[in-house]
């Protein structure tokens, strides 16, 4: 076990060592650990639907009727109608004609990629492509062709020189990037996908809830959604539950229950969870305002943070502030913890050296007070602790 110690060894170096931190309780914008109160800037709950009553009285019901696991895979008898009646309403949601469910977002990813590219295939994937989709594409053995983040331009020159040479091709993108915040030319990505007979799949597991009519997506909002052949998306963000989808055809999903091994080899998810995933697409269309004032209140902030000069983009509910090196940002969250705010940093692998950051995920649940707290904790850090 040696070559353990020295990988520990050296991560722990590089203070790139990741541990776990188990927390009390938490809720939509709050942790407790240790018997202290944080306002969590770290979590993907970004409606608030985790704690939502609606979504904890479904499931309960479904408790107390289905009880507690599903007993087998959906192939066996772990198939029930309400799996049936989620897919039907998240392709209604998704404005496709089928959806097929999966246990998590690297389900479904791991899962469909392969599917659709093998070893005489090519995939073009942008550069920040969530590590789901690295996996999908390198399980594939397809021919990988990353393109420069939100680089049209390089991507066409890719598929000019390279997609004549295999059979298929699948190009991968997120709507909303999830450590960046920023949001994908997806107008420009179906033109390229149609004019080199590509297949377009577009993972917005960040932006189901957010963007778009009542939380649809960034695929609806920018009215692409029948242009997109495969939408990937999860109920584990800001819907608040659990779980993954691929909104599609009805030819696609069938193919994929026939085909995706991450689907037919695991046990269907619980009937609770299920339930509450349900509850979750009907608070969406019943409280569709929660989006457009999470969207607003992130520019507000990204805006007041770029004022004092952080380093911050993006255009969503994510806003990243670039701080440099791991230990850096490692030794400016303790600051901010001890102030009450938990803003983990995100630092290598998960992002390339020399760029981990803090990553503020905001939530409909903070308050405006909250919220001027700790641009206040931002700027006392670069008072007395930057430059």
């Amino acid at each position: 076990m040696e070559f353990i110690k020295a990988y520990l060894a050296k991560r722990k170096n590089e203070n790139t060592l990741r541990t776990l931190l188990a927390l009390d309780t938490r809720g939509p914008g709050v942790i407790v650990r240790q018997g202290q109160k944080y306002v969590d800037f770290s979590s993907n709950d970004y409606l608030g639907f985790s704690k939502h009553p609606k979504l904890i009285d479904a499931a309960g019901q479904a408790l107390d009727v289905y009880g507690v696991g599903a007993g087998a895979s959906r192939l066996l008898s772990g198939d029930l109608k309400l799996h049936h009646l989620l897919e039907e309403e998240t392709a209604s949601f998704k404005h496709k004609e089928s959806a097929l469910f999966f246990n998590s977002g690297y389900h479904a990813n791991v899962g469909v990629i392969p599917v659709f590219a093998g070893k005489n295939d090519a995939i073009f994937s942008d550069s920040l492509c969530h590590a789901s989709q690295i996996d999908g594409a390198i399980l594939s053995r397809a021919k990988r062709f990353p393109f420069r983040h939100n680089d049209m331009e390089h991507l066409e020159d890719l598929l000019k020189k390279e997609r004549a040479n295999f059979e298929k091709a699948l190009i991968l993108t997120e709507s909303v990037f999830s450590m960046d915040g920023d949001l994908a030319p997806l107008r420009s990505l179906v033109e390229l996908k149609e004019r080199y007979n590509c297949v377009l799949m577009v993972d917005e597991a960040h932006a189901t809830g957010i963007f778009g009519n009542q939380g649809r997506g960034l695929v609806d909002a920018e009215g692409l959604s029948e242009y997109v052949d495969l939408i990937m998306g999860t109920f584990s963000k800001a819907l608040g539950g659990f779980g993954a989808y691929i909104a599609a055809s009805r030819l696609i999903t069938d193919y994929l229950i026939n085909s995706a091994r991450s689907f037919i080899y695991s046990t269907a998810l619980p009937c609770s969870i299920i339930a509450a995933n349900l509850a979750a697409l009907e608070v969406c269309k019943t409280e569709p305002g929660r989006g457009p004032v999470l969207l607003n209140r992130a520019q507000r902030f990204r805006a007041v943070l770029s004022k004092d000069d952080w380093d911050v983009s993006g255009e969503s509910q994510i806003i990243p502030v670039m701080i440099g090196e791991s230990k850096t940002a490692l030794d400016y969250a303790g600051i901010l913890l001890e102030k009450g705010f938990q803003v983990l940093p995100i630092r290598p692998p998960t992002v390339p050296e020399g760029t981990s950051r803090f990553r503020f995920s905001l939530c409909y649940e903070h308050t405006e007070e909250e919220i001027n707290k700790v641009v206040e904790a931002m700027r006392e850090l670069r008072r007395y602790h930057v430059g």
